[in-house]
Formats: C-alpha cells, structure tokens, sequence
C-alpha cells in the first residue's frame, strides 16, 4: 500500500508530465503555424536620415505591408484565429484556380448553342490564358518570395510557386469579375454576385497568408486593366475564320509551288 506522500509524487509527476506535453503542442502549433518562419521575407526595414527619400518611404510602406499582412493571415493554419473556417475558405480560394477556369470555358466554348456565345467563351480562354503569361511574366521579373507558411504546404508538391508579387488568383478574380459584367451578367442580384465572389478569392488569400496586401492589390489593379487589352483585341469568329482560311491559302499555295518545281526540274 503506498504511502500518501508517494502518490501525491507521482500525482505531481503525472500533472507535471501532462502539463509538459500541452506546453509542447502548442509551442509545436504555434511554430508551425508562424506566418513568417526563419528564412522568410522579414526584410531589414531599419533607415537612416542618410538615405534618399524614396529609399525610406519604400522600406516604411513595405514594412506596413508587412505588418498588414501578419494581422489578416487569421486562417494560415488550424492553430490560427480563425482556423475553424479555414477549410471554407479554401473551398473559395480553389474557385480561383486557372484549371478549373480553363477547364470549364473551353467546355462551354465546344458546347455552346450560339455562334455569339461561342465568340464570347473563346476570347474568354484567351484572357485567362493571357493572364497567366503576365502573371508569370512579372513574378519572374520581380522575384518576390512567398510566405513561409505556404512553402510546406502540400498542394505545393502539385502547384509549384515560389513567387508571390503579384497574386495570380486577384488577378484573374479581377479580370474574370469585369469580363462577366461586360459580357454575360445583366441583372443586379448577378452583379452582385459577381463582384462579391471577385473580393472574397482577393480576401482569402490574405487570410491564408498565401500573399502580401501588395500582391493582392496589384493583382487587382493589373487583372482589371487585362480586360481592357482583351476588350481591345477581342476576336470575332469572321476574323478568326477569315485568319484560318488565309492562313491555310499561303500554306496551300506554297505546296504547290513546291510541287511545280520539282515537276519543272524532272
């Protein structure tokens, strides 16, 4: 029979033992679920009176930037604030994925009933595929690195990226949200609709630290005025037409004064 002083011990042991082991999981939580981890884009914000003005309004605004994108980043892992809605807000961030995009305008444009909505869901497929040249076009130029948090996600074995400026689903929400009121929504409840569904694939990339408040804002900024290039250089199904068959002619015409010099030459 022991003895009261040994299991008040080994209840202090067990308490102690089980006090140890919550300290470890949430120091593993909260460490896997940094927004910024070592080696992230902390960035030395640190200025002087010596340097330029531009030089220290760009450190001062990118360490806003900074900050900012910290406060929003509340569903980054389960551990977060608002991790409890993170899978919601997962479900609206994969609305924006290009392939489901892609997959779904060319779907239409083989199945559409008109000659206008075929016209429409064809230079829909050229927009986003513009929109993906751009994007891809300026990360590459500006190199800016990704949260932390992102880079030991899972779908990052599948969707490789390792620059963030600027977002690429902004970008498409943008440009995708101007093309439909432009195009093919005409009432106000689908208006709304529209632009609710733009902002909040913009918003949920902040909330999973996916991007920086700059990211996402220029995304905005550029798939907006994507549109307006399309819009510029819309194709119309004559002119497609009219590009194939001259197209065809010059290829046509060039096999044939192939063939005659060769009769010529026998």
């Amino acid at each position: 029979m022991s003895s009261p002083g040994s299991r008040r011990n080994s209840c202090r042991g067990a308490a102690c033992g089980s006090r140890a082991t919550l300290e470890y999981q949430v120091r593993r939580r909260s460490s896997t679920c940094s927004y910024f981890a070592s080696g992230a884009q902390t960035g030395d914000f640190s200025v002087s009176l010596s340097q330029p003005i531009f030089t220290v309004t760009l450190r001062f605004l990118l360490a806003i930037d900074l900050w900012l994108s910290k406060r929003l980043g509340v569903c980054a892992c389960e551990g977060s604030a608002w991790g409890s809605i993170r899978p919601l807000v997962r479900l609206v961030e994969f609305s924006g994925h290009v392939i489901p995009w892609l997959i779904g305008t060319v779907y239409t444009l083989l199945r559409g009933r008109s000659v206008e909505e075929q016209e429409i869901m064809l230079n829909l497929a050229l927009a986003l595929i513009l929109d993906l040249l751009l994007v891809r076009l300026v990360k590459t130029l500006v190199r800016r690195r990704m949260p932390a948090q992102n880079r030991s996600e899972i779908l990052s074995t599948f969707f490789v990226e390792r620059y963030s400026f600027p977002s690429g689903h902004a970008s498409r929400a943008a440009m995708c949200a101007r093309f439909f009121l432009a195009q093919l929504v005409d009432t106000d409840s689908m208006r709304l609709l529209v632009v609710g569904w733009a902002a909040l694939l913009s918003l949920s990339r902040l909330l999973l630290a996916r991007h920086y408040v700059t990211d996402v804002g220029f995304g905005l900024a550029m798939g907006y005025c994507q549109y307006s290039l399309v819009e510029r250089l819309w194709v119309t199904w004559d002119w497609l037409q009219d590009a194939l068959l001259i197209g065809l002619g010059e290829r046509l015409n060039r096999a044939y004064d192939g063939l005659w010099m060769i009769d010529g030459k026998h």
